[in-house]
């Protein structure tokens, strides 16, 4: 196996796979039908800038696997967007949806683009042209994309739009995280970290750990992050500790309102600097003794360098793919429970779904009722999760990939090979 830095985000993917495999003893033949993408699409188009140049961008969109249902997941627009990284993140939503139990496969898309630098205008553009080009591969029978790193609730409208004026008829459920006026669901933008949470108050009763003052430490203040901070703070008056972002970290052993430090980035930008905490490194901040430690940010930040060091009692992974393999072992070891990204950032998913049954029957639920759902599947996967842990003898995140495998494996004896 490859080092921690060697390791792209598909072959830490696969690895995980494998070792699901392995642990169920996975026949071969269903095995090679897993491993691989069932499609991938690479598109290479044009896009005119506000200067009247002509740039030709490239994006992606991997279908991972579709046994139980259309291929579900995000488009990202980010400098970094590689064809690898699609794959790993598509599989993960194939691994995601299964562990949660709903009827989707696993898709993921993007675009290689630094959307910083770009109108508006350009965005526009860009996303219409790039849902032209993917368009022979999506549809809420097929495929269904999503809000992820630096698209939101308006790239979704636009897409949904190109898509739409293509058929010649509205189709709301071509995409989910839309805006609520064309279909989009209540409770859409705080689910990630409220499943989050969820999964957290489960592992809590486990370890028979109040919340309740409990110390809390969140890598990476953006969406899921600071919802989940806010969450805990609100509803189970955790202690938020530590809290960083992409250009520094802080620290206040007293606790902090998240609400306050929110408030704080969005007029100074960063989280650093704020002046009711002190300033440490983002290398500190991680190793923090803390009853919960939130990766809400990068890929593989745990690693078997500082794995060794970590003092939470429980891991919950907002992010993706911020454990490395190798990790794995060393936080089961010390006792650390660590509730695994395809389980613990599935509350995402899981009102995607909702929102996509709300658009299909042209019927919308309070946001009440989407919570209740919501923790309803949580809780229910959390359970699952934890029963194959025990009977397997397995870490969680061991557990949580041989429950998801097991569910697809079975899709895919079930349905047999075409023709």
């Amino acid at each position: 196996m490859q080092s921690d830095q060697t390791m792209n985000p598909f072959q830490m993917a696969l690895a995980n796979f494998e070792i699901a495999a392995d642990t169920l003893g996975l026949d071969n033949n269903i095995r090679e039908r897993i491993r691989l993408p069932e499609r991938e699409l690479i598109v290479n188009f044009p896009v005119k800038l506000r200067d009247g140049r002509i740039k030709v961008f490239t994006g992606y969109r991997v279908q991972h696997n579709t046994a139980r249902g259309p291929a579900k997941g995000g488009l990202r627009y980010h400098p970094n967007v590689n064809l690898d990284e699609v794959r790993a993140l598509a599989s993960w939503m194939t691994w995601k949806n299964a562990v949660v139990g709903i009827p989707f496969g696993g898709g993921k898309g993007g675009v290689t683009c630094n959307p910083k630098e770009m109108t508006t205008e350009e965005l526009q553009n860009l996303t219409r042209r790039f849902a032209q080009e993917i368009s022979i591969m999506i549809g809420p029978e097929r495929d269904i994309p999503a809000p992820d790193v630096y698209t939101n609730a308006q790239t979704m409208a636009w897409i949904m739009d190109t898509y739409s004026m293509a058929r010649g008829y509205c189709v709301p459920g071509v995409v989910t995280g839309k805006p609520l006026s064309i279909g989009g669901s209540a409770g859409r933008n705080e689910a990630t970290a409220r499943g989050c949470v969820y999964t957290i108050a489960e592992a809590a009763k486990v370890k028979k750990m109040p919340l309740k003052n409990a110390r809390i430490v969140v890598q990476g203040f953006g969406n899921a992050g600071s919802i989940a901070a806010k969450l805990l703070f609100d509803d189970h008056q955790s202690r938020i500790i530590a809290i960083s972002d992409s250009r520094g970290a802080i620290f206040n052993s007293k606790g902090m309102n998240p609400h306050s430090v929110l408030l704080y980035k969005s007029q100074h930008g960063s989280v650093k600097g704020y002046p009711e905490a002190e300033e440490i490194s983002p290398e500190e901040l991680l190793t923090l003794e803390c009853e919960v430690l939130i990766p809400a940010a990068l890929e593989n930040v745990i690693t078997t360098e500082n794995a060794g060091r970590l003092n939470a009692k429980i891991i919950a992974e907002a992010a993706n793919g911020p454990t490395v393999p190798e990790a794995d072992a060393i936080l089961d070891e010390r006792g650390i429970m660590v509730l695994p990204d395809i389980l613990a950032n599935a509350g995402g998913v899981t009102v995607s779904y909702f929102e996509w049954v709300q658009d299909n029957y042209s019927f919308f639920w309070k946001e009440h009722d989407i919570n209740e759902r919501l923790r309803e599947v949580m809780v229910s996967a959390f359970k699952a999760v934890l029963e194959t842990a025990k009977k397997y003898d397995v870490h969680m995140r061991r557990a949580a990939y041989v429950l998801a495998v097991d569910r697809v494996a079975e899709a895919i004896r079930v349905r047999g090979i075409y023709p």
